[in-house]
């Protein structure tokens, strides 16, 4: 197969083009725009392989869309291009509209101009428009703190959508748009929606890789609130299996929730890494001591849970990674590889607080 992944620079996109170039014999169409989280970097041990192209376009140019599906005619688009910081999205939700629906619906009107022209009946049949998205769309869930059953809550792929964040807002809306272009003109898409992601190659605006970073500088470890919010944690190269399972075996007009099976406490995210960073680089000062409790972000959701037993039944796919596993080899990639981190962090982003401009 030939795949057009776009956002392939970024933490999730640069993981799935990793994994195809790595264990398949599929070509992959890079398509970025290249902003300050995407990282050709993070494609380095595959950028050589010829069986890889990259073309930097802003998903919003429809014409520099348009010249890239007719120069590759890619049998599958895989659309991972999106903003996607919560913190962001409160202080600057604009960027989130333009690049999240704006864009999505860009692409959706190019893919589907570029499919009904595809004159080969085999090609047009398989081809796919595989939509990438998140549970935040959900809203959030009962928390143990406030109902005792709170477990037997857990996001299906039939949880009605209740988005809390500019962010969230504006993945619901791309997703109603890929939906909506199934119904209307047939355009033959798979939706997945997966739960938090962490692991190599992660911009360290995010809570995993930003306390590794502030941890090993001796700086405070900013949690929200009292840290008791609960996310599933997906390990990415778990995330991108799954993803490369959905786009070759899904079935056209179905969602799939991707999850971990891993519901932790932000706080107890937050003692593991202290705890790895105290066995892997040894300090006197306990490192959770640097731990430090700051104001909650607006609208906060509670908790996060995903039931993946569909895409677990249908298509065979379940995380290899346990959290313990999984955030054990993304501390150590970190401490391997400092000097990304550097380099990524281009004077723009130092790790400074986000997502306060809601409350002035």
């Amino acid at each position: 197969m030939k795949l057009l992944v776009t956002g392939g620079a970024g933490f999730i996109g640069s993981a799935v083009i990793r994994h195809i170039l790595q264990n398949t014999q599929d070509e992959v169409i890079n398509l970025d725009k290249l902003t300050y989280a995407g990282n050709l970097e993070s494609l380095g041990q595959v950028s050589n392989s010829p069986r890889y192209t990259f073309e930097q376009v802003d998903i919003c140019n429809r014409t520099e869309v348009d010249r890239v599906l007719a120069k590759h005619r890619p049998d599958a688009i895989m659309h991972l291009a999106a903003e996607s910081h919560v913190d962001r999205s409160i202080d600057g939700p604009a960027e989130f509209i333009e690049t999240n629906i704006v864009g999505t619906y860009t692409l959706l009107e190019a893919a589907r101009q570029y499919w009904q022209a595809l004159d080969n009946a085999e090609r047009k049949a398989n081809f796919r428009f595989h939509h990438i998205s998140t549970d935040e769309v959900y809203g959030d869930l009962p928390h143990p703190a406030e109902t005792a059953n709170a477990d037997e809550h857990l996001f299906t792929e039939q949880t009605a959508y209740a988005p809390s964040s500019p962010y969230s807002a504006s993945k619901a809306s791309s997703d109603h748009l890929v939906r909506a272009w199934q119904r209307t003109y047939g355009l033959p898409v798979l939706v997945t929606n997966c739960s938090n992601n962490y692991g190599p190659y992660h911009f360290p605006e995010k809570l995993v890789p930003l306390m590794i970073l502030n941890a090993l500088e001796g700086k405070p470890l900013p949690v929200y609130g009292n840290g008791d919010q609960i996310r599933d944690w997906l390990y990415v190269e778990d995330h991108a299996r799954a993803l490369y399972k959905v786009v070759t075996e899904g079935k056209p007009g179905e969602t799939y929730n991707i999850g971990g099976h891993n519901e932790k406490q932000n706080i107890e995210v937050v003692h593991t890494i202290c705890d790895i960073l105290q066995e892997l680089r040894p300090q006197e000062r306990s490192y959770r001591d640097l731990i430090t409790n700051v104001k909650d972000r607006p609208g906060h959701d509670r908790r996060y849970a995903i039931d993946a037993s569909k895409i677990q039944q249908q298509l065979g796919w379940a995380p290899e990674e346990t959290f313990e596993t999984g955030i054990r080899k993304t501390v150590q990639w970190y401490l391997d590889n400092l000097g990304w981190c550097r380099r990524v962090q281009d004077g723009s982003y130092q790790r400074e607080r986000l997502g306060e401009g809601a409350g002035a």
